[in-house]
């Protein structure tokens, strides 16, 4: 071999050598203090129900609920989201169940809360969606539209109560403009001024929440596109980060997390409060299926989808994995 001086002069894979050398330099880690665990919790059942576009992830009972809090506190994982899945007989047009003090999400809060205290961050999805019978996320106008300033009425008594049950933070995620701001002042006039929000900022309308429908029971006919970013939009999702930081949002979060990892990027460069990104049921549902064919190891293709939003700028991610990968970093 002819060698030309010192060509080539730089060589960066003396730093890929060995895996104790890769993991030495690693720029991006995952640790399981940087994971959420959504769980839902299914009222009027006695067994968990699998949901079938998920494989792996179920409806809970409020006991199995539970031993999902406490095996994530045993993993190391910070923090659980919780949503309810009422009986379809309790919803109606202004979801009432999702104010109900003794609603199943509710319940289920108060249950982790008296299992696991505070060694765990419990949070809530604060939203209608779950609740009423036509499946959006916020009440009617005759002619069918979402009325924004009717349901912020709404949001404002799902934050008490989810509060009043335990929840250490509530997640807005209906997109209604000012839900940051009407969900703090409900807090703190009710005295729960230490109850933090972590904004839905950027929550893009996104087809890769078709397995959640089935998760949550959704009712829903058509779509959100209306209150639910456009995925075209980009400049749009900054717009929404100032508005909720100016409301008091103490979190922020961006809404399908793999497909925006660019707009994960630009909103964690722009903030000086923690970022979080929801690694959704599609997401969760496209390395499920493709491993099951074979066609990707399963377990590697995890870690690079979590540690890709990580890297991106998230500082939580929420993820059906949570448990399961918090696992294996202790282990390793």
């Amino acid at each position: 071999m002819t060698v030309y001086g010192n060509f080539p002069g730089s060589r960066p894979r003396r730093l890929r050598t060995t895996p104790a050398m890769r993991r030495m330099v690693a720029e991006t880690r995952l640790d399981p203090a940087n994971l959420i665990l959504p769980a839902f919790v299914r009222e009027g059942i006695t067994t968990p129900v699998a949901i079938s576009a998920m494989p792996g992830v179920q409806q809970h009972t409020l006991d199995t609920l539970r031993k999902a809090a406490v095996d994530a506190v045993s993993a190391g994982v910070s923090g659980i989201m919780l949503f309810g899945v009422p009986a379809d007989e309790k919803k109606d047009a202004r979801g009432t169940a999702g104010t109900d003090p003794d609603g199943i999400l509710q319940v289920g809060l108060r249950a982790v809360r008296e299992e696991v205290g505070d060694d765990l961050v419990v949070m809530s999805d604060l939203c209608l969606d779950e609740y009423t019978d036509h499946g959006h996320c916020g009440v009617l106008t005759a002619d069918g539209r979402v009325d924004n300033d009717a349901t912020l009425e709404r949001y404002a008594e799902m934050a008490q109560v989810q509060a009043d049950a335990g929840a250490h933070v509530v997640g807005p995620s209906g997109m209604m403009d000012g839900q940051v701001g009407v969900v703090r002042d409900a807090l703190d006039q009710t005295g729960h001024e230490d109850v933090s929000i972590l904004a839905y900022t950027v929550k893009y309308s996104s087809a890769f929440y078709g397995p959640f429908r089935e998760a949550v029971g959704s009712s829903l006919k058509g779509d959100r596109k209306t209150y639910q970013q456009d995925p075209a939009n980009a400049r749009e999702s900054l717009r929404e980060l100032a508005l909720d930081l100016d409301e008091g949002a103490d979190m922020v979060m961006v809404k399908p997390a793999g497909p925006y990892l660019d707009i994960l990027a630009k909103v964690a460069d722009s903030v000086d409060v923690p970022v979080a990104a929801y690694q959704i049921s599609g997401e969760y549902a496209m390395i499920e299926a493709a491993a099951e064919k074979g066609w990707i190891d399963r377990d590697a293709a995890i870690m690079e989808s979590l540690t890709g939003i990580r890297r991106a700028g998230a500082q939580m991610i929420l993820t059906y994995w949570a448990t399961e990968v918090a696992e294996r970093l202790r282990r390793s």
